[in-house]
């Protein structure tokens, strides 16, 4: 799992807060290798642990900010282009982006979409097609479609093909996940 982790792919969640779509989109992460996410939340916290997340969300980090301008501080900080899944009109067609280089994607709340602020903050605005009466899709499925989209393309780059993670780091998350308790333990000590 850590060989094919992505650390310059990511998703950010912008007050989405229905737990099983949370959940849903973290499965997604971490299937196309994604293992650190974020959210935009008014909340104080959020519940990711639903069944849907299939036990993924231990897998995975998650990143929680009051506001979009803390979470874009952070990723443009890192390097990432920032992407927002939206349906209006002047929207690229998701096909046509470059998942290759460093990206976040954006994904909006189940009833308001996208916030103005996290749209006017990105790089771009992308949609999937819709053909039928439909507007939209779910928010968990729409973001499943773009990151496979993303997988796909980065497969045939070979990204997956050698670790992306630092080699120290590999080996960190390596025994953190496969000795949690012992870990928590050292971390609890302040200890290496």
């Amino acid at each position: 799992m850590l060989r094919h982790r992505q650390p310059d792919l990511t998703v950010v969640m912008d007050n989405v807060n229905k737990a099983h779509n949370l959940s849903a989109i973290i499965r997604s992460c971490d299937c196309v290798g994604i293992g650190e996410i974020h959210a935009i939340s008014y909340r104080k916290s959020i519940y990711t642990e639903q069944n849907a997340a299939a036990g993924t969300s231990k897998w995975i980090t998650m990143n929680l900010y009051p506001d979009v301008e803390s979470a874009y501080n952070k990723l443009t900080t890192s390097g990432m282009q920032i992407l927002v899944a939206t349906n209006r009109e002047e929207c690229q067609d998701f096909r046509n982006i470059d998942y290759t280089i460093p990206t976040a994607l954006v994904v909006g709340a189940e009833w308001d979409g996208i916030s103005e602020e996290a749209i006017k903050g990105a790089d771009h605005a992308i949609t999937i097609p819709m053909l039928g009466m439909g507007e939209s899709l779910n928010v968990s499925v729409a973001t499943a479609v773009i990151l496979f989209e993303a997988q796909r393309q980065r497969s045939l780059k070979g990204m997956y093909d050698q670790p992306q993670l630092k080699p120290d780091t590999l080996e960190k998350m390596l025994f953190e996940l496969a000795y949690p308790r012992l870990s928590r333990e050292l971390r609890e000590k302040k200890l290496p």
